[in-house]
């Protein structure tokens, strides 16, 4: 029956008794099944972890651009593990890596929460930081917000600025004169020298 048709006759549950078959055509029935995990394989996200090394005595700039690096990776969605690597006998004052693991957790936490507390691995002090999708929709409600007042700001002193600029056209008109005297006092200076 399923030659007449031009099919074929696929068993799909070999287990079951009687065994049970189906006519169709198996290789669209094969296309369909790879173009369905092609889209779940599309839809699902992958995490990446990311990892930025500081160390206790790292100064400001460095500082701030690792923290900008770790901000950019959170807000594309990958985890950050932060390592503050001690050398020789930094590893006697763990306090110093612990504010600045505080530190990056403070200048990051817009788009960020801490997931691993910082703890001591041998010669390192480690802290994993994942991306917080809440923090980040909350700091771009008020990034917007901002910028509404911005504008609403912008639009009010608009409105004025025509009356100042009104204002501003008289005095110049008043202030021509003004200029030649400046022209003579140069000229007097010059023939006074």
């Amino acid at each position: 029956m399923a030659r007449d048709l031009g099919l074929d006759l696929v068993e799909v549950a070999a287990a079951a008794s009687p065994p049970v078959c189906r006519i169709m055509d198996y290789g669209k029935f094969k296309y369909e099944n790879a173009r369905q995990a092609k889209e779940s394989r599309k839809k699902a996200t992958n995490v990446v972890v990311k990892e930025m090394k500081y160390r206790p005595k790292i100064g400001r700039g460095d500082f701030d651009t690792k923290t900008r690096k770790v901000h950019e990776f959170l807000g594309e969605g990958h985890k950050v593990k932060v390592t503050i690597m001690f050398r020789g006998r930094e590893v006697q004052h763990p306090e110093l890596g612990r504010r600045i693991l505080d530190n990056v957790a403070a200048a990051v936490e817009e788009v960020g929460r801490v997931e691993a507390l910082p703890k001591v691995d041998g010669r390192n002090m480690t802290m994993v930081l994942g991306p917080d999708k809440q923090a980040q929709a909350r700091a771009k409600k008020a990034r917007e917000e901002a910028a509404a007042e911005e504008a609403a700001a912008a639009d009010g002193s608009e409105v004025e600025t025509p009356a100042t600029d009104a204002s501003t056209d008289t005095p110049d008109t008043t202030e021509a004169p003004a200029a030649p005297d400046t022209e003579t006092t140069e000229a007097a200076t010059s023939a006074a020298e």
